[in-house]
């Protein structure tokens, strides 16, 4: 490799390098800003605090190689018992809410086959997320609306131990809807976007 091409080939890594760790700086301000603070998650706290959630930015893959990439996500929750949940995130890619929720689909599809199936999931946030059935400018949309289109793996036999601590885990998504609504649809949309002004 010439000195000029191992320049560019240089340059070219350090440039990924540094806007892979702003999207992991987004979305940990997120996670912070709008999970937290909003309590959409009770137990995320904890796991940011202990650092146990794992950032894996893939750039511009084909869904072939998103599900290969989960796959290996699997196995270092598998061999990696530190490593609580992590996020798989998609910061130029799956952007058409639609063809990501196919991605979702075919996600859930592949821990079936792999035999995962209570041992973890998938839960799934997107920036354009819309529940079934909801108008676009619900604010109740913004519970799942993240800075990125992610898939966010998840042990299950965690998520169950947590919920059978927490004083009624089935006022959790009503809960959040209420207060997403409450705050209102410009508000929400202000507290996300923010998030992607992080260094």
């Amino acid at each position: 490799m010439s000195t000029s091409s191992g320049k560019l080939f240089y340059d070219t890594f350090a440039a990924m390098e540094s806007t892979t760790e702003q999207v992991i700086g987004q979305t940990r301000k997120w996670i912070k800003e709008v999970v937290i603070a909003c309590n959409f998650c009770p137990f995320a706290a904890r796991e940011v605090k202990r650092d146990s959630i794992h950032y894996q930015v893939e750039w511009s893959p084909t869904v072939e190689t998103a599900l290969s990439v989960l796959q290996q996500e699997c196995k270092r929750l598998d061999d990696r018992p530190d490593v609580e949940t992590i996020l798989i995130i998609f910061p130029d890619t799956f952007q058409d809410f639609y063809q990501y929720l196919d991605l979702v689909g075919m996600a859930e599809h592949l821990l079936k086959r792999k035999g995962y199936v209570g041992t973890y999931q998938v839960a799934s946030f997107h920036p354009q997320y819309r529940f079934s059935g909801a108008p676009a400018d619900d604010a109740a949309n913004f519970t799942n609306r993240s800075v990125y289109p992610m898939l966010h793996l998840l042990r299950e036999a965690s998520i169950e131990a947590a919920l059978r601590k927490y004083p009624d885990p089935d006022s959790i998504p009503a809960s959040n809807i209420e207060f997403a609504r409450n705050k209102g649809f410009t508000y929400m949309k202000m507290l996300r976007d923010t998030c992607l002004q992080a260094d």
